[in-house]
């Protein structure tokens, strides 16, 4: 699976799509052809890749001809499409049918049956994480000012609720104050949900924790964090942003360890199986 020569990659938006690719590259892969989306892929990406078509979400009989023409067997699915968008989509036929034969829609259950349709015409959905492992730091990896013995308290309690809220399939995140959680994600997404544990915490001292799904589909699901994430924090006067250790990509790290630097914001991974976080 690894020593593969030809990938495709489904991109959605931001950075991750572009990581992939140079990941990618650097492991030997001679062969990608992105699938883009207009108003959502960056464009940068046709840099990195051999061939770019793009398409408007929801035309899924063009995208899996689009694959099949380039024999294209294994494909990565990488980047987010606004929910806004996937709502406001005009569906083709075949995105159509997916969608009716689905009894809950959520990304999991969208994106799986997505996997399902490119497996009847031979296309194999598989995990990106081989190439993106070095992206994702393991537990100990801290940037920003040290941790206070409160703020540690506030991380294992958070770390406790994300997980709950993440096995009900609500999301997979909280932002929590001296042990009392001030906000929960939901449909709104990761910056949406700071913005609002950051207005209620009145001031600093809010400590945001984001962790992967029990029984994450790392095909399409993989929790990420970049420079946008600590410039919302920073916004929202969210002090401390915890993420899972070795199952969270760390996207654009450059960026992310100056921005840590100018807004004092501590950035930590941390694993359950760690009696407390570093520092």
């Amino acid at each position: 699976m690894h020593q593969l020569d030809t990938i495709g990659i489904i991109a959605g938006n931001r950075s991750l799509p572009l990581a992939f690719a140079q990941q990618a590259r650097a492991h030997g892969v001679k062969r990608l052809i992105a699938i883009a989306f207009e108003n959502e892929t960056n464009p940068a990406l046709a840099q990195l890749v051999d061939e770019t078509v793009w398409l408007k979400v929801g035309q899924l009989s063009k995208l899996i001809a689009a694959l099949k023409e380039r024999g294209v067997a294994h494909c990565v699915m990488l980047g987010q499409i606004a929910p806004r968008n996937l709502f406001d989509v005009r569906p083709d036929l075949r995105a159509v049918a997916m969608l009716m034969k689905l009894k809950e829609r959520n990304a999991h259950s969208i994106f799986g049956a997505l996997a399902d349709e490119l497996k009847k015409d031979g296309i194999t959905l598989i995990e990106p994480t081989y190439w993106l492992a070095p992206l994702m730091p393991a537990a100990g990896f801290s940037l920003g000012p040290k941790l206070s013995a409160a703020q540690k308290e506030d991380i294992a309690f958070g770390f406790r609720i994300a997980k709950e809220i993440s096995r009900l399939e609500i999301g997979q995140m909280v932002v929590v104050k001296e042990g009392t959680v001030l906000a929960v994600e939901g449909f709104e997404g990761t910056d949406q949900c700071l913005r609002r544990g950051g207005e209620l915490s009145r001031g600093s001292g809010a400590v945001a924790v984001k962790v992967a799904k029990q029984k994450h589909d790392l095909r399409f699901d993989i929790p990420c964090i970049g420079a946008q994430t600590i410039e919302t924090c920073a916004a929202a006067r969210v002090s401390t942003f915890v993420f899972e250790a070795g199952r969270t990509l760390l996207l654009e790290p450059d960026q992310v360890e100056t921005l840590t630097k100018k807004h004092k914001i501590t950035l930590v991974a941390w694993s359950p199986a760690a009696d407390n976080p570093p520092h």
